[in-house]
């Protein structure tokens, strides 16, 4: 298993890093915890010298099961413990909440949550099923975030798009009141059914709007740009990017029922975004593939921008 990815759960079918132990049904918070190996707690510290002197205004987190030094923080850290981030989206998500996948990148540094809502949302006649992402960091190194994030069922793309009109995601930092800091994240996050309702609008217009295939070609070309100046090797990829694009955007089997349209040239890039392999995997390559999952992926986001403007 990867230095980065430590421990993982899944239910029936692999996701995106293809590892951990495998589960038949979705789980519940508690049984979660447990098969995802979250179930251990972080304590604060304080840090002395080899020469026995106390470090001022700095902790190390110290997971408490084995003692691991997770991070060094100032005194106005405050923990969110992995149980506590259970509790938290179960409280946000209600009734009908299942746990699809948890567990922790870097020895424990970061954990991640991802649950699947019960709601299914039939839009431009594909279904898709929303999921709530929980992502925390016991190192010190990044804000606790919260994101809905939308999945096309029938090829499991990721369409967590960057809308003007709703957002979809939440962070904070450790510091402060973090108990209300949370309470503000489950009011923001109740407006995930907005984020899907206006979602469903910019797709339906989206297929309304005819591209030729050689205006597809063109912004496929503008969308992996290349430079003359660039080396022949990197050229040489990128082009093969754009060749993959074209092929998924003309044979994918989930497409080719489509007109000739903006939202099948968005999926097109979704799939190749989503699925495709990179040309060089770097040792980080499964925690940065699930980041985009929270954050968002800028190739998306662009060609969204892109078909729009047409």
């Amino acid at each position: 298993m990867p230095a980065n990815v430590e421990t993982v759960f899944y239910v029936r079918k692999a996701p995106w890093h293809g590892l951990g132990t495998r589960v038949e049904n979705a789980l519940d918070s508690e049984s979660a915890l447990r098969y995802a190996g979250l179930d251990w707690e972080v304590t604060q510290r304080a840090i002395v010298t080899v020469d026995g002197l106390l470090v001022p205004n700095y902790k190390a987190n110290v997971r408490e099961s084995d003692n691991t030094v997770l991070g060094v923080v100032t005194n106005r850290y405050r923990i969110v413990q992995n149980t506590e981030a259970f509790s938290f989206t179960d409280a946000l998500i209600g009734e009908g909440v299942t746990y699809e996948t948890a567990g922790s990148l870097q020895n424990g540094r970061k954990v991640w949550i991802l649950a699947k809502l019960p709601q299914r949302y039939i839009i431009n006649g594909d279904e898709f099923a929303p999921y709530i992402v929980f992502m925390n960091s016991h190192d010190g190194s990044g804000a606790i975030k919260v994101a809905a994030t939308p999945v096309r069922v029938v090829c499991q793309n990721t369409l967590n798009l960057a809308l003007s009109t709703a957002k979809r995601t939440w962070s904070a930092v450790h510091t402060g009141d973090i108990k209300g800091k949370l309470n503000d994240a489950r009011e923001t996050l109740s407006l995930a059914s907005k984020y899907m309702t206006e979602l469903g609008k910019d797709f339906n217009d989206l297929s309304r709007k005819h591209i030729a295939v050689e205006k597809a070609e063109e912004i496929i070309r503008e969308l992996i740009a290349i430079d003359e100046q660039m080396p022949e090797s990197q050229k040489k990829n990128l082009r093969r990017q754009r060749e993959d694009v074209l092929y998924r955007y003309h044979e994918a089997p989930d497409l080719k029922g489509l007109d000739h349209n903006a939202y099948r040239l968005l999926n097109a890039v979704s799939d190749f975004a989503t699925h495709a392999d990179p040309i060089r995997r770097r040792s980080n390559y499964q925690e940065s593939l699930f980041a985009k999952v929270v954050d968002g992926h800028s190739m998306i986001d662009k060609a969204y921008e892109m078909v729009k403007a047409v």
